[in-house]
């Protein structure tokens, strides 16, 4: 009797330190690729969620509680994303930061609306994501179909070609911002090959052959770094000097790296205004570098998107999911890239793009609409 009253006791011992726990910390769950060809980008995002934590937790949390990470490698996989997305979940996340594949996010984003678990992402642009109009679905980035027509827009008006090549990863996120600069580029100018590749092939020479046999003045590409630096590199090894256009997906250092910095030379991206020149970023950017080194392309966006998610919680006052949503739609945030109010999709009500080149190895800003 008394053993097995020292073992009630022992369990009890156990639950309540287990309570205790969970009630002394917040978790918010990250979700991305942080492994595989596309870790770099989920490394960013942790990066800058990180920092925006540990700023809070410096200053005693939210609600009286620190907060907790939880990391989730979706390896840029729909079945992994929803996978981390149960993960969360059964973990007890109050919120999500993630993910960054559009094909990630979109499936992810089922799981987390049926928990009622507010998800944010920095990175995902396919317009269906929003679309659905879950109540718990953000994003603190522009859409393809703005990015689209910015990318149409400057090859039209500004460099007034009429022969384009057109080419996707055939992903949620590749296909559908190819389908968007296709779109909006209407009768303007006449597409001359329309394809897609597989992402995480690595030899694309039989492709680019076919494309240089139409003769294109500009060859626009819809997916990620990994692919878009191979093109490049293997383009200009079969002797095509024709421009090169992309995305915020290919926008990082490592697509130079790929592609070298020569044959990277003057490829047009879409992406938002450089960070450097908004005075609200210069503190992030500096505790970012002093840190971790060199900015990512969405690093600042997972820091604010980490930021909103907390700052709607201690809004709300409780870590409630709908409580947490509501907060966030009728919310103004203040951040390091400005002002941030979301829609009622939970689209972003501003969100610029404008045209960069890739000169010298590096990003610059080359054209505002």
């Amino acid at each position: 009797m008394i053993k097995k009253l020292f073992l009630i006791l022992c369990s009890l011992a156990v639950l309540t330190a287990c309570v205790k726990k969970e009630e002394d910390g917040i978790k918010i769950g990250i979700g991305g690729p942080m492994t595989g060809d596309q870790a770099k980008m989920g490394m960013d995002f942790k990066n800058g969620v990180t920092l925006a934590v540990e700023e809070w937790n410096s200053k005693g949390g939210v609600l009286g509680k620190k907060i907790e990470l939880i990391v989730g490698d979706d390896q840029r996989d729909p079945k992994q994303a929803v996978s981390i997305a149960n993960k969360f979940v059964t973990q007890g996340a109050k919120g999500v930061i993630g993910h960054f594949n559009s094909s990630c996010s979109i499936p992810a984003s089922d799981v987390y609306n049926r928990a009622g678990i507010p998800m944010i992402t920095p990175a995902s642009t396919n317009p269906q994501l929003t679309e659905k109009r879950y109540p718990g679905v953000f994003r603190v980035c522009g859409r393809d179909d703005q990015q689209g027509k910015v990318a149409a827009d400057f090859v039209t008006t500004q460099l007034h070609l009429k022969r384009l090549a057109v080419i996707h990863d055939k992903t949620t996120y590749g296909q559908g911002l190819a389908d968007e600069f296709k779109k909006f580029i209407g009768d303007k100018a006449e597409v001359v090959y329309y394809g897609g590749i597989v992402q995480g092939d690595k030899d694309f020479k039989t492709v680019l052959i076919s494309i240089r046999e139409k003769k294109p003045e500009l060859i626009y590409f819809g997916g990620i770094y990994p692919e878009g630096g191979l093109l490049v590199r293997q383009s200009r090894e079969l002797g095509m000097d024709v421009p090169f256009m992309s995305g915020d997906g290919v926008i990082d250092p490592k697509f130079v790296e790929i592609a070298g910095a020569d044959s990277a030379e003057g490829t047009y991206l879409t992406f938002s205004p450089d960070p450097n020149g908004i005075p609200t970023a210069k503190a992030f950017i500096e505790q970012y570098q002093k840190k971790y080194g060199e900015l990512g392309p969405y690093s600042i966006y997972a820091y604010d998107a980490g930021n909103i998610m907390l700052k709607a919680i201690e809004a709300a006052g409780t870590t409630d999911g709908k409580a947490v949503m509501d907060k966030l739609h009728s919310m103004e945030f203040s951040g390091a890239l400005g002002n941030i109010k979301f829609d009622a999709k939970g689209d972003v009500t501003v969100s610029p793009y404008v045209v960069w080149i890739t000169k010298g190895g590096k990003f610059t800003e080359h054209w505002k609409p």
